[in-house]
């Protein structure tokens, strides 16, 4: 249960096969996307309770509460979210919650070295947007993360927030118009799903921004840097295996990514900027670059 089938949910699915479960034939998979629409997540949640179903796998925030909310008995792995012990997901992430245990891609953890990026690459911004989704309640926490961070580097945040898919394009429009420095995009699925529209919007606007996806970096977003979810719901298929041959959930720890990327777009995304910026910016981009590298 998700927003959109992406690369993750294949990684998953791919996992599941090597690990010897074929859909259709001793697996079956009720797949549920809300396509920008989270109000259906708790919909989706009571409708794969009275199915019912053997487990439950979620990707982000509210698709997770959704499930917590719908059930206390069922199992429910979460393939990828950013945090769980401040949104009050889980208490304990060796003991999780009884039916409730997966992995957590540290995204809130993240967001002051992705601001530290930004201003390696834009050394003079003062302002910077944050665009994020207040029907996530991961967003409070995410937004008064990017204060602190902005704080120590004197750095001035301007939240833009929507509550649906239909918001985005008028939410980038304000974003626009205040004409910051750079941008920092929240962890949000949602968002994700319109990654196009917001990538294509910081090239036109020449408005630097940094995302917290890899899968904006594939569209030609500037600067992607978090764990990658493809690894996370590979993993996360381990557990559905455990689960389903009689682990209880609340015995499998809530797992962290240890394993971090920076993707750093060399081409359009240098737009932003006028000639002698864009030379300094292509030496610290290839400086990212090269970390990255060192990374992997």
């Amino acid at each position: 249960m998700g927003n959109l089938q992406l690369r993750p949910i294949e990684s998953f699915r791919n996992r599941l096969r090597e690990l010897g479960y074929i859909e259709g034939q001793n697996l079956i998979v009720e797949y549920r996307f809300a396509e920008g629409r989270e109000e259906r997540y708790s919909g989706f949640a009571a409708e794969l309770v009275a199915l019912p179903v053997d487990l439950i796998v979620t990707w982000g925030t509210p698709a997770a509460f959704a499930a917590k909310h719908a059930t206390t008995t069922i199992p429910i792995v979460l393939g990828g979210i950013g945090d769980v012990i401040n949104t009050g997901l889980v208490s304990n992430l060796a003991r999780p919650d009884a039916n409730i245990t997966g992995f957590i891609a540290l995204n809130v953890e993240l967001e002051q070295k992705r601001l530290e990026l930004l201003k390696e690459v834009v050394p003079s911004f003062s302002r910077v947007a944050v665009l994020g989704n207040s029907s996530n309640p991961l967003n409070r926490i995410n937004l008064e993360t990017a204060h602190r961070a902005a704080q120590k580097l004197s750095v001035a945040i301007e939240a833009f927030e929507v509550r649906s898919s239909e918001e985005v394009r008028s939410a980038l429009r304000a974003l626009v118009e205040a004409r910051p420095d750079a941008a920092l995009l929240a962890s949000d699925t949602l968002l994700l799903g319109e990654r196009r529209q917001i990538v294509d919007t910081m090239a036109t606007s020449k408005i630097p921004a940094i995302y917290p996806f890899r899968e904006y970096a594939e569209v030609g977003g500037f600067i992607a840097y978090g764990a990658n979810i493809s690894i996370l719901f590979g993993r996360a298929a381990d557990y559905v295996d455990r689960i389903l041959k009689g682990e209880r959930p609340g015995n499998l720890p809530v797992q962290q990514a240890t394993a971090f990327e920076i993707i750093v777009n060399q081409g359009d995304g240098g737009a932003w900027a006028d000639g002698s910026r864009q030379r300094a910016g292509a030496r610290r981009r290839g400086d990212l670059r090269e970390r990255a590298d060192n990374k992997a």
